[in-house]
């Protein structure tokens, strides 16, 4: 029998759950339980109450009621927004990402998957301005394989820098080397 994946266990891939668990259960005063663990991944999916409910079999009032005697009450006070109305399920998410509980975005698929062996990137230049802003220059290099079909129709076969827009423009193709 194959193992069951843990309901909304996607929030991990996105959000620091260790750290908000842990800081949750700071301001509760003991750990969260797993029913309320399992209520706020679902939350941190983008799920509302009702939805959250469904997926687990159960009634959308009472997870709604669990969300606002638990969860709703905890969140609020660890980002001392104790008087801040809660104006919808979805002012969690947001909240929790304005703190900083969400972790960077995973990208939408595995670049060491996709690209060919060959592949080079080349870090050229790091800097954080007084914005505290990070610009991060690269040279990325890839080289694939054309299907033979379009090798036949190319123009370029033969001499491939001929009406290149790259060729001898140092400032297009990062080649600093050949300027003069």
């Amino acid at each position: 029998m194959g193992s069951k994946q843990e309901p909304f266990a996607e929030a991990a891939k996105h959000w620091d759950l260790e750290t908000l668990y842990a800081d949750l259960a700071s301001v509760k005063g003991k750990r969260l339980t797993p029913v309320e663990k399992l209520h706020l991944r679902g939350l941190l999916c983008g799920h509302s109450p009702a939805e959250i409910a469904e997926k687990l079999d159960k009634d959308a009032k009472g997870v709604q009621t669990d969300l606002c005697a638990t969860l709703y009450k905890y969140v609020k006070s660890l980002l001392d927004k104790s008087d801040s109305k809660l104006e919808s399920w979805r002012s969690v998410t947001d909240w929790l990402e304005q703190a900083g509980y969400r972790s960077e975005l995973s990208p939408p698929f595995s670049v060491s998957a996709s690209a060919p062996e060959n592949t080079v990137v080349n870090i050229t230049n790091m800097r954080i301005d007084e914005n505290n802003q990070i610009t991060i220059g690269i040279n990325l290099q890839i080289t694939v394989p054309l299907p033979s079909d379009l090798l036949k129709d190319n123009p370029l076969k033969d001499n491939p820098l001929k009406d290149n827009p790259l060729k001898d423009n140092p400032d297009r193709n990062g080649d600093r080397a050949n300027q003069t």
